[in-house]
């Protein structure tokens, strides 16, 4: 028995390396799958970094599908209470079995990512359960911040980045992002009668819900779009203004701007008609537009 220990610590080892390569590999097809402008943003990572970005991102990805994914408010609130004890346990250093919350439990010991980032996401993600449209732009600002923002800076931890010029940056990127994300959701959300842009600003140039569900191109519907989307620019342009003080190294994680911009730009010349057909087209070119932007280290 003494004889064949060895052996069986060499299954167990090889055990554990074969469920390490297909949780690595779960979250790699989740994200390309989900969120292929985050997956191609990960790839451009340093190598340090990217097996936990992808995990980062997977993770983001499985909250932001519960909403959608489930017919009643009490499965959605079931979903997020895991997800809070999956983080719990983490931080206890029990490795969860689920391959994403394995994933996420490696990141956190590689990189000591802070707990309070990845409980906000949650927490977000659960208050937003409820269906309804933004009351106003500084709620959707609220939410895109405790959400996208969140997830920066924990891309930020894994690249080693402690910065105070890399945190605002990442604050005004976080809440362009989504932003600009609630405006491209527009479409599929209109499809399913639903609309979640900012009440404000539908008021304040008489858009109702139904315009946007009947997918409607006119003015004030455009007018609508142009003022969130003047928005997510205004915080695009704020996070540039950091640019001179903020550290090369933190660069990477800040490689999403490139879709932002790219989306902002396409909505400018459809004249912010947030349904034309042109918005629901990938651009084939942005892979190597982030692999650029990755090479000048810019954002």
């Amino acid at each position: 028995c003494v004889q064949n220990l060895p052996d069986l610590q060499s299954v167990r080892a090889a055990s554990s390396a074969t469920d390490s390569r297909f949780n690595e590999k779960y979250c790699l097809e989740l994200v390309r799958s989900r969120d292929y402008d985050g997956f191609v943003s990960s790839l451009l990572l340093p190598e340090a970094a990217r097996r936990s970005s992808l995990a980062l991102r997977a993770f983001n990805v499985e909250l932001a599908q519960v909403k959608d994914s489930v017919s009643q408010k009490t499965l959605g609130l079931m979903r997020m209470q895991f997800w809070k004890t999956t983080v719990e346990e983490i931080y206890r250093d029990e490795p969860p079995s689920q391959p994403i919350g394995n994933e996420l439990w490696r990141a956190v010991r590689k990189h000591n990512l802070t707990k309070r980032w990845l409980l906000r996401v949650i927490t977000e993600r659960e208050n937003d359960l409820d269906d309804r449209a933004y009351r106003n732009l500084q709620e959707l600002e609220a939410y895109s911040e405790n959400t996208q923002s969140s997830l920066i800076y924990l891309l930020l931890e894994c690249l080693g980045v402690k910065d105070v010029h890399a945190d605002h940056a990442a604050s005004h990127i976080g809440k362009a992002q989504g932003i600009a994300t609630c405006l491209r959701a527009t479409p599929y959300h209109s499809g399913r009668r639903k609309v979640y842009l900012p009440m404000d600003v539908c008021m304040l140039h008489g858009a109702s819900q139904e315009d946007f569900i009947r997918s409607s191109r006119q003015q004030n519907v455009r007018d609508v779009v142009y003022d969130i989307a003047s928005q997510a620019h205004v915080h695009l342009q704020h996070a540039r203004s950091f640019s001179t003080s903020v550290p090369a190294a933190a660069c990477p994680a800040f490689l999403q701007t490139v879709v932002l911009e790219d989306y902002l730009q396409r909505v400018r010349r459809a004249h912010f008609d947030v349904f034309h057909p042109s918005l629901q087209a990938r651009n084939p070119l942005l892979p190597l537009q982030l692999y650029l932007r990755s090479w000048k280290k810019t954002y």
